[in-house]
């Protein structure tokens, strides 16, 4: 995950516009900036985010659908490196994905295993709804 350049290094966004942009609430920026993993400029009481704020902001929601906490998404944001090709973080980050890849498919198999309990309760169920309409 790495912060992307563009030619608009200079532009800056207001904590609506970027709320609209997202589609998240003001409140959920204002938290990400309380987690420290935002810092907008202030003028006055409004808060002026970078071109870098946004990215940041950008990441760490796509961490977030990932399934990535705040300080994994913060621990990988922060390692980027372009000065030494982001080895580190890209190592960092193929962790975290496999990490989270073992997590998944150990859900996966638990919840497999619930349904097979819960089919197999189903037709005890079933079976005992039948037996006592019959008698």
């Amino acid at each position: 995950m790495k912060p992307e350049q563009s030619g608009a290094e200079s532009r800056s966004y207001g904590i609506s516009e970027l709320a609209r942009e997202f589609g998240i609430t003001t409140r959920t920026i204002r938290f990400y900036e309380d987690k420290g993993l935002l810092s907008p400029r202030r003028r006055g009481q409004t808060r002026i985010y970078s071109s870098e704020d946004r990215v940041r902001l950008k990441l760490i929601l796509r961490g977030k659908r990932l399934g990535f906490s705040l300080d994994e998404s913060r621990e990988i944001i922060d390692m980027y490196d372009p000065a030494h090709g982001n080895v580190e973080q890209l190592q960092r980050l193929l962790s975290h994905i496999e990490q989270k890849r073992v997590q998944l498919q150990q859900q996966l198999r638990d919840i497999h295993s619930l349904m097979s309990d819960l089919d197999a309760v189903a037709v005890r169920a079933r079976a005992a709804l039948a037996d006592s309409t019959d008698n």
